[in-house]
């Protein structure tokens, strides 16, 4: 067993103990309100983000890569998944586990958490602190549009910020309330996105570029959907948009976003897909979703 692994499995047997000492620990009798839920959710995500800091302040390299050779994932990816995945299933074992370096884990409960152990892994490979640990717990059908989304967290290891939020219960980051910005018209909105690893898609969406450009303020592609949500959440960019993300890449942050004011949708005014995920208030997002038509993204 190597130094990371073990440190990976000394963390699961002491969170073990610290859950059910803490009264955290949650069987199938127990409840599974939002709020009880958020709970576990923030106290796995924080101890997982001081498990990949931790490591990366260790050093990282390319382990594989996955969908093309952009597409990386680095052993710590791997094992902060391992960390979370334990965690869960110590505190709740009936649960599903949807992650995005392992197979799924199948529950009974009717609850799954979806995780992405470290969302933006380009970021984190070459040191730039925007990278984030992002878990939600969801009921139903598990895919998106066939959930509801019931706790989310997703917080930034580096600068220590973690955003939350429950199912009618508001966005928060820390102790402060999130609400996003209203009243923006498109021309003077920070617009928020990300780019495929995929080659041929990368094409399609530099030209949705070239057509979007002139009819906003700026854009921004920070590298981390997770944390775009959240900065829509928070105000710090008026909307967001991408193409070509998975459940586990905004689980939280959508749940974020929407209870800060923002709609969260896709295509047609469908649910958010792999198709397509916009997120503004309300009016801006009609107007980002026009533009979007009109610059070919549904084509």
């Amino acid at each position: 067993m190597s130094e990371r692994e073990a440190s990976v499995e000394n963390q699961s047997v002491a969170a073990s103990g610290g859950a059910e000492a803490s009264g955290t620990t949650v069987g199938p009798e127990a409840s599974a309100a939002p709020a009880a839920l958020l709970q576990l959710a923030r106290r796995i995500a924080v101890q997982a983000a001081e498990f990949a800091l931790a490591a990366r302040r260790v050093g990282v390299a390319v382990a594989a890569t996955k969908s093309t050779p952009t597409d990386i994932v680095t052993a710590t990816d791997r094992e902060t998944e391992t960390l979370i995945r334990s965690l869960i299933l110590a505190a709740r074992p009936d649960d599903g586990i949807i992650g995005e370096e392992d197979i799924a884990h199948v529950g009974t409960s009717g609850l799954d958490w979806v995780v992405d152990p470290i969302d933006g892994t380009v970021n984190f490979l070459y040191g730039i602190p925007a990278w984030s640990v992002s878990i939600a717990v969801v009921e139903g059908t598990p895919e998106p549009g066939g959930w509801t989304t019931l706790a989310g967290v997703v917080a930034n290891p580096v600068t220590g910020e973690v955003f939350e939020a429950t199912a009618g219960g508001g966005a928060r980051l820390g102790e402060l309330s999130l609400a996003v910005n209203t009243g923006v018209a498109l021309s003077q909105a920070l617009v928020g996105t990300g780019f495929s690893y995929s080659a041929e898609r990368r094409r399609e969406q530099a030209q949705v570029l070239l057509e979007l450009l002139p009819r906003v303020r700026d854009l921004r592609r920070a590298g981390s959907a997770a944390l775009d949500l959240c900065a829509v959440a928070a105000g710090r960019l008026d909307a967001f948009y991408e193409r070509g993300l998975n459940p586990w890449d905004h689980a939280a942050g959508a749940l974020i976003a929407r209870e800060a004011g923002a709609r969260v949708g896709g295509l047609g005014g469908g649910p958010e897909s792999f198709e397509l995920l916009v997120a503004a208030a309300p009016a801006l997002y009609a107007e980002l979703a026009t533009a979007l038509i009109d610059a070919g993204v549904d084509a």
